[in-house]
């Protein structure tokens, strides 16, 4: 069921959800200890990360499953789905912490045992940062909008909880109560942010929106690894569905070249970016035979039907290996 890095990525989500279970009930235990407001407000962003644990594990779980007669292409495009629902929740949780820290601003609450607050925020803290460090570098390594929209949720929570140790720590030296709502209303809006930005991800990839970082790094691997056959490449897609990317594109190589010879170069194209890109990877390429034009961006050395004098290298970039025709001077 599904590759070794989907799997992969649903036990990483597994840990992330039973963590984020732990590290909710310690923040509770420490709001009711103190009454901060702030420290409710962070608890209550871990009740988001609570439900989007398991929203993210669910969606892991689905991408994970292998392609069926419903879904010739995978499951993966539920990863955009969880990624866009725990951006909501991550959003609606801000929105609440503002509306609680006005609240708190307008009609002050009695704060006590802060020392001990300080101590169980801090503690969960540091547990956030850790998981969402090993979400993130987990979900870059496998394409994983999911674990990527964990790790950074986990991380905007440290930030956040940050802040609320800082402003715990000034209320406990100087014992001005205004502090503490400031603070929550502070990184409300900062967790509002983070939950915009997963979102307009997570549409981008449930939209196939070109992913223009993934382009560019893909046209600077295929200029530096350039073989003499491959006279020109363009009409370059690439789709996401989760781990799994789809890329189709023309080749086009010397038209005196027979089928196996052919696909042999598309062989090398598909290693080459294989060994990039990661083992989830679907390649279509059409192979175009070259024409008497394409001889003046053609490197091949020996060659016994050139036309015209090679002229020019045509330099790939991410504008014109798009384009759904053949490159000529």
């Amino acid at each position: 069921m599904g590759t070794i890095r989907q799997l992969q990525n649903l036990r990483v989500q597994k840990w992330v959800a039973a963590l984020s279970v732990l590290i909710l009930a310690v923040k509770f235990v420490a709001y009711y200890s103190t009454h901060s407001i702030s420290i409710l407000t962070d608890a209550l962003e871990s009740i988001v990360n609570v439900a989007a644990g398991f929203i993210g594990l669910y969606s892991l779980y689905v991408a994970a499953k292998p392609r069926d007669e419903d879904h010739p292409y995978g499951h993966g495009k539920a990863e955009f789905l969880s990624a866009a629902i725990e951006g909501t929740l991550i959003g609606s949780a801000g929105a609440i912490i503002l509306y609680k820290a006005i609240q708190s601003l307008i009609e002050p609450v009695a704060i006590q045992k802060l020392d001990t607050g300080i101590w169980l925020v801090a503690a969960a803290a540091a547990a956030n940062f850790l998981i969402g460090y090993f979400c993130l570098r987990i979900g870059k390594k496998n394409q994983s909008l999911a674990l990527v929209a964990s790790g950074r949720h986990l991380q905007s929570d440290t930030i956040s909880t940050v802040g609320i140790i800082v402003g715990l720590v000034l209320l406990y030296f100087t014992g001005l109560q205004w502090i503490d709502s400031v603070v929550a209303i502070l990184f409300g809006v900062i967790i509002i942010v983070t939950g915009y930005r997963i979102v307009r991800k997570s549409i981008a990839g449930i939209m196939d929106e070109a992913d223009a970082e993934l382009m560019g790094r893909m046209v600077d691997v295929l200029n530096r690894s350039r073989q003499e056959n491959w006279i020109d490449l363009h009409n370059l897609r690439v789709i996401k569905y989760g781990a799994v990317l789809h890329l189709d594109c023309h080749l086009t190589v010397p038209w005196y070249l027979n089928v196996h010879e052919a696909h042999r170069e598309i062989d090398e194209l598909a290693k080459l970016i294989r060994n990039e890109f990661g083992e989830s990877l679907e390649l279509f390429v059409h192979s175009d035979g070259c024409l008497p034009f394409s001889c003046r961006i053609c490197k091949k050395a020996e060659c016994r039907e050139r036309k015209n004098n090679f002229e020019q290298e045509i330099r790939w970039t991410l504008e014109n290996i798009s384009n759904n025709k053949k490159h000529a001077l």
